[in-house]
Formats: structure tokens, C-alpha cells, sequence
């Protein structure tokens, strides 16, 4: 379920972006939803996932979002929203790359880190709002990173 969340942030990030009028920066953010939502696909025919109370509050925050987007007709609260949900996951899955870093692929973190930066490069001018989502992206990618390198090295160094 957690990939339908990511799924749902992004496709918010995405329109609260164009709305604010990002051009080439949409795509980095439009792939990476329409990706979180085909490992959901997946997920679901394999058999993965499920509904845990995290999911739950996940979905809440994400219609929150939704609904403080409408009430003030203002794209940029969704998206702040949706960056400090998403930072939350970012947060577990950055303890649990470091706790079993053979759980996550490490091509996939660092092409998502250079689609990111390259998101943040496509913006061109300095904008605060359509900048946000991938500037806290590259970062939340970069650390997720360092946590699998280091959960390695932490098993290699116990083998030893």
C-alpha cells in the first residue's frame, strides 16, 4: 500500500506543480509517480503489501492534503503537505536500509538521486515552490544512500 501513497504524492507534487507553472521539472516527478504506481501494481498481482495503520494514516495525510488544497486554492500547501508525509517514509526506509540494506536496490535510489538533481537543474530559475519537491527528493535519495553503504559496511565490519 505504501507505493499507492508515494503514488498519490506524486501525482499531487505533480499538479500542484503544474499549477505553479514547472515545465521540463515535470517530468522527473511525473515518472517517478507513474513508477511508484506500477511497483503498486505489481505489488498487488505478486501478492505484496497490505493495509497497515501506517497505510491508513498515509491516505488520510495525502486526502488532507487534498482538501487544504481546495480550501485555500493555494498548490503549495498540498505540495509542503505531501514533502512532510513523504519525508516521514523516507525516515523509516532510511532506518531500514541501514538495518537491511540488501532490502533496497541501490541503482534504483541513485538513478532517482540523479533524476532529482537533474529535476532541480530543469526548473532554471530560482523558485522556491517548484524547486521544494525535488530539492527534498535528491536529498531524502542521497541519505537514503549513505544508510544502505554504511548498513553494509556495518555487516561486513560484524563478519569480520
Amino acid at each position: 500500500m505504501s507505493w499507492l501513497i508515494w503514488a498519490m504524492l506524486g501525482t499531487i507534487a505533480f499538479f500542484s506543480q503544474v499549477s505553479k507553472g514547472a515545465s521540463y521539472s515535470l517530468i522527473f516527478t511525473g515518472v517517478q509517480a507513474i513508477g511508484d504506481l506500477l511497483i503498486f501494481l505489481l505489488a498487488i498481482k505478486y501478492g505484496l503489501g497490505g493495509l497497515l495503520k501506517r497505510d491508513i494514516i498515509g491516505l488520510f495525510g495525502v486526502l488532507l492534503s487534498l482538501v487544504f488544497w481546495y480550501i485555500t486554492k493555494e498548490p503549495a500547501i498540498a505540495l509542503f503537505l505531501i514533502i512532510f508525509i513523504d519525508a516521514i517514509s523516507a525516515f523509516l526506509t532510511i532506518i531500514k536500509s541501514y538495518k537491511k540494506p540488501e532490502t533496497e536496490t541501490i541503482s534504483l535510489w541513485i538513478f532517482t538521486f540523479i533524476g532529482s538533481v537533474l529535476a532541480c537543474l530543469a526548473v532554471g530559475n530560482f523558485n522556491f515552490i517548484l524547486l521544494a519537491f525535488p530539492f527534498y527528493n535528491s536529498i531524502a535519495c542521497l541519505v537514503i544512500l549513505i544508510s544502505i553503504i554504511l548498513g553494509y559496511k556495518k555487516i561486513n565490519y560484524n563478519k569480520i
